[in-house]
C-alpha cells in the first residue's frame, strides 16, 4: 500500500505566480503541485495536496490527516506566525510533520521570525523556493523508511 503525504498550502498560496514575484517567483500552485506528484511517485509515495485561505478548513484537514496519511507537509503562511489552534491540531496528530515556507521568513520582517507551527514539526525548510517541498517530501520518505 503507498503511504500518503498530506501537502497543505495556507493562504494566499493560491496566488502564487502573480503575487510578489520577486519574493515567491513566477511558478504557479498548479507547477507546485505538478512538482510534489512527480517527487512523491519517485519516492512511491502517493500526495493529497490542498490549499485554502481559510484556518478553520485547515485544521480541519490536518484532522483528517491524522488517519489517512503517513505524514504532513504544511506551508502554513501566514497562520505560522498566528494559529495557536493550527499548532494544537498538528501536535494531536502522531504522524511527522514538516514545515515549508517558500522565501526565507528569517530574512523579512521580524514578526515573520516566529512560528507556533515549528513548534509541532519535526523539521523546517524555508528559503528554498519549491525545492523546500521536494526536500520536505524525501525527507518524510526517509522518516518513514526509518520507522519500519
Amino acid at each position: 500500500m503507498t503511504a500518503i503525504i498530506t501537502i497543505l498550502n495556507g493562504p494566499n498560496l493560491n496566488l502564487l505566480g502573480t503575487r510578489e514575484p520577486e519574493t515567491y517567483g513566477s511558478a504557479t500552485l498548479d507547477d507546485l503541485e505538478t512538482l510534489c506528484a512527480e517527487t512523491a511517485e519517485g519516492l512511491g509515495l502517493a500526495i493529497d495536496f490542498r490549499q485554502t485561505n481559510m484556518e478553520g478548513e485547515l485544521i480541519s484537514w490536518v484532522h483528517e490527516a491524522r488517519t489517512r496519511s503517513a505524514g504532513i507537509i504544511i506551508n502554513p503562511a501566514g497562520y505560522s506566525h498566528t494559529s495557536v489552534a493550527l499548532m494544537d491540531a498538528l501536535l494531536a496528530v502522531d504522524i511527522p510533520v514538516i514545515e515549508v515556507h517558500i522565501s526565507n521568513i528569517h530574512k523579512r520582517e521580524s514578526f515573520r521570525h516566529h512560528s507556533y507551527v515549528s513548534h509541532a514539526a519535526q523539521g523546517v525548510i524555508c528559503g528554498l523556493g519549491f525545492a523546500g517541498y521536494r526536500l520536505a517530501l524525501i525527507a518524510l520518505s526517509d522518516i518513514l523508511e526509518e520507522d519500519q
